[in-house]
């Protein structure tokens, strides 16, 4: 019997390769209760996320899941794989977009690309990581894409192997 330990942990700034594709599963389907819940603890009265008799008569016939709560998600999928204990920080958003609608019951996956990297300059054992996240639903649609710029630990000596 083995006496090893596997931390469950994010990435290192070294670890995360320009290019990959990180899928990050499993997804998470959304609920009515979720986006109700998303929508009023964040003070969003948008009739689209909590009024079915107006969201009806929309384009879309239905409600709209809160598009914070479709961003917030899709981030949060990659959180294990991708930063859990790496991350310094977010720095920001510099794009972000949904080119379809998520319904109440869709299933939201995430896949994120490593699609910039460099050294911090004014902070050492650091590094700037551009992520591109891209959620799809359980069709394959693209429902929100986010680009997300992070400060990442670079590997620590003692945790080198």
């Amino acid at each position: 019997m083995s006496n090893k330990r596997i931390r469950q942990r994010g990435l290192w700034f070294e670890e995360m390769e320009l290019g990959t594709v990180y899928e990050h599963r499993p997804g998470r389907t959304i609920t009515e209760a979720d986006n109700t819940l998303f929508t009023t603890q964040t003070m969003n009265t948008q009739a689209l996320h909590l009024d079915a008799a107006y969201s009806e008569t929309t384009p879309f016939g239905q409600r709209l899941v809160n598009s914070m709560f479709t961003v917030s998600t899709l981030v949060g999928l990659s959180v294990t794989q991708l930063t859990q204990g790496t991350i310094v920080a977010n720095l920001g958003f510099s794009e972000v977009s949904f080119p379809k609608p998520l319904f109440h019951g869709d299933t939201l996956y995430a896949e994120t690309v490593i699609s910039d990297k460099r050294e911090s300059k004014s902070r050492p054992g650091e590094g700037i990581v551009t992520f591109t996240h891209t959620g799809r639903n359980q069709h394959g649609d693209v429902v929100a894409i986010a680009v997300r710029k992070t400060l990442v630990q670079m590997q620590p000596p003692e945790e080198a192997s």
